[in-house]
Parts: C-alpha cells; structure tokens; sequence
C-alpha cells in the first residue's frame, strides 16, 4: 500500500509541473488572446534532432521554465518527427507544415517563435547551451 501511495504521489507531483504543449496554432492564438499571453512556437524533430532534444530537456522540462511559462505564455509545438512510430495525423502534419511555411521558412531545428496574440512576431532563435534563466532572459528582450 505504500508503494501505491508513493507512486500516485509522484505521479500528481509529475503532473502539476508538466508543460502543457498546444498543437493547434488556432486554438494557441485563441488561449493567447483569453489569457493575454505571448505564444512560444517550438519546431523540433523530436526524435532525430539532438539540439531539440536537448532544448526539450535542458529547458522545456525545468522546473523553473515550466512555472514560468505556465504564467506568461502559450506553448505551442510543431513537431516533425522521421520514425514511423512517431507519424503524426495527415491534419496535424499539414498543419505543421504551414506554420513552418509561415514561420520557419528555412527549416532549422529547432526553432522558438516568439509571436503577441495580435500575431506579431517578437523575436526567433535557435539551440542555445544556457540555463532556464537565462533562456528566460532571451525571450524576455523580445
């Protein structure tokens, strides 16, 4: 029973700090305006970019970003995976790929979008090795 008890305890834990990653562009733009907040848009290749991956674990999964970011914006990703395990809907994949003609024309990975909830865009950058805080500090001088 305590087994039981610990892991359903760490599993609430896990889950109140947990990112909560949009897909829909339409519905982020619709959240953004509600909430007034800013849109972060993420393109990765979550299982074959290694930088994305990194980004996915050195920031996106901090403690730290995930309560930020939980406060101030909308996180939206567009994913394009290459594993056949990974395929994602024909709708979403379409979807992904009219953002990235939007916004990521010349395909880099991964790639943050800053965007207002007027669809403006505030600033982009790619991978880089810094902390949450510093991270946070980037998006912010957008």
């Amino acid at each position: 029973m305590k087994k039981i008890s610990f892991i359903f305890i760490l599993l609430l834990g896990s889950l109140s700090y947990s990112q909560d990653w949009q897909t829909s562009y339409d519905r982020s733009l619709i959240k953004a305006k509600n909430e007034n907040k800013k849109i972060i848009l993420v393109f990765q290749g979550s299982d074959w970019c290694g930088p994305c991956i990194k980004l996915s674990q050195e920031i996106w999964s901090s403690d730290y970003f995930i309560n930020y970011s939980n406060k101030k914006f909308v996180m939206l990703q567009a994913d394009f995976p290459r594993k056949k395990k990974n395929f994602l809907s024909h709708e979403q994949q379409k979807s992904n790929n009219l953002l990235a003609e939007k916004y990521n024309p010349n395909g880099y990975f991964p790639f943050v979008v800053i965007i207002d909830k007027n669809e403006n865009l505030l600033g982009e950058m790619g991978y880089k090795k810094t902390t949450p805080e510093n991270f946070i500090k980037i998006i912010e001088s957008f």
